[in-house]
């Protein structure tokens, strides 16, 4: 949610973040219901005045004056009362309008309807494609069921499309790579956490999944409670309604979590393998920090880097795109992707995304820190993947695939797997 004074002074920057983005709000309806608050605002507010001016003279006036004085009185209080029933439709009307405007990106940000207008800013490492192996290339699902380690098939008997069984060797690999991103964002001094994943529809609101990605969402209708697709939803609210210190700014936080994703608007997209799936876990970094513009900037630089160095760690290649307004969503000032490698797609695929809100949050969830000088202002927030499995898993078992089926595991995980330097059937 944005500042309304923005849309009172500056309604035509609005309308073309809303353009940019590609999303719909009724502004002209959102002022002139604004104008209508304002004036009753007012109007209440000079009546009240003068319902006290009246109050002193009616307590200082001869008792034979009082009546008359108090029957003047009658008019204002029925007038306050009407107002007051008529501010609050009005107030949940704006409210609801107010939901629905979008953050407005930052100037430099690219422009464009779609990921075709994504612009590359690096890239690091070098891609493998199937032809470069020297033998019959296997995707992730042939080289995890050959090796039994991924089990597709009895996960669908489980729980339907797009779900998966890690076995042996490949639920150590997911554990392995978790615990490898967890202990370097512990190294680089974010909070670990561990947050609930069932959370109430106002967190939801708070953090901008609703309502318009609502329908992504798996709702627990009967408790009013949703499961939560990263672990941004809890612990960027976890400080909502707060006042912090400036000293306690910025909060540096990473906690693990099992996302659920219904993928609603993703039929007959990415149904084969690990890509695209209902639930995994991942590491999510979240950064609440002042409401300075450079210092959110160089956090979000910061939260960028950190994700790469897990990836190097990992050995694999990956670029970094920059997400144009049409695909960065509703709340985003500015917004960059991290897509890995991943031979069997024969592209660079997302498995990050790092995203800079300002204070698009947390003027939702009402998280604000008081200044050197006393007064209140709203944080701004930033969010990222540290690394998020078994997506992540695709490139580390396609890029390190053997002649004879195996897998060559990177020096970096092999501490998290007891010295394990290849998975083979003979391993597992």
């Amino acid at each position: 949610m944005i500042d309304i004074k923005i849309i009172r002074e500056n309604p035509d920057l609005v309308r073309k973040a809303a353009r940019d983005k590609g999303l719909r709000v009724d502004l002209d309806r959102l002022r002139e219901l604004d104008r209508r608050r304002r004036e009753l605002e007012t109007e209440f507010n000079q009546l009240r005045h003068e319902q006290r001016v009246k109050g002193e003279q009616i307590a200082a006036a001869p008792k034979e004056q009082k009546a008359a004085l108090s029957k003047a009185l009658a008019g204002h209080k029925q007038r306050l009362k009407a107002i007051e029933q008529e501010l609050e439709p009005l107030g949940a009307q704006i409210h609801e309008l107010m939901l629905l405007v979008p953050q407005i990106p930052d100037p430099a940000a690219p422009v464009g309807p779609d990921d075709s207008a994504n612009v590359e800013v690096r890239r690091v490492g070098t891609p493998k494609r199937k032809a470069d192996f020297g033998f019959e290339f296997r995707d992730h699902v042939t080289l995890g069921t050959g090796l039994d380690i991924i089990d597709i098939e009895r996960g669908v008997k489980l729980a339907g499309s797009r779900n998966y069984v890690l076995k042996g060797a490949g639920a150590l690999l997911h554990e392995a790579v978790l615990r490898l991103a967890w202990d370097r964002m512990m190294a680089r001094g974010f909070t670990p956490l561990t947050v609930p994943v069932l959370v109430s529809e106002k967190l939801m609101y708070g953090t901008g999944f609703f309502p318009l990605h609502r329908e992504e969402v798996y709702l627990c209708e009967r408790d009013g409670q949703c499961l939560v697709g990263t672990a941004e939803v809890p612990v960027t609210g976890l400080h909502a309604d707060e006042i912090l210190s400036l000293e306690e700014l910025p909060k540096l936080y990473v906690a693990r979590s099992t996302c659920f994703r219904r993928e609603a608007g993703a039929a007959g997209r990415d149904t084969y393998g690990l890509y695209r799936i209902h639930w995994f876990d991942k590491l999510e970094q979240v950064v609440v920090c002042k409401a300075d513009p450079a210092e959110s900037a160089r956090w979000h630089e910061e939260i960028i880097r950190n994700a790469e160095e897990v990836l190097q760690a990992l050995e694999l290649p990956y670029r970094v795109v920059e997400v144009c307004t049409g695909s960065m969503g509703q709340g985003k000032v500015r917004m960059f992707d991290i897509e890995t490698w991943m031979p069997s797609r024969e592209a660079y695929s997302e498995t990050h995304s790092a995203s800079r809100f300002h204070d698009f949050q947390a003027r939702r969830l009402n998280l604000r820190y008081r200044d050197q000088h006393g007064r209140v202002q709203v944080c701004h927030t930033l969010n990222n993947t540290v690394i998020a499995s078994p997506r992540i898993l695709i490139p580390l078992l396609e890029l390190n695939q053997n002649a004879d089926g195996s897998v060559t595991l990177p020096a970096a995980l092999r501490e998290y797997l007891g010295g394990l330097e290849r998975i083979d059937r003979r391993r597992v």
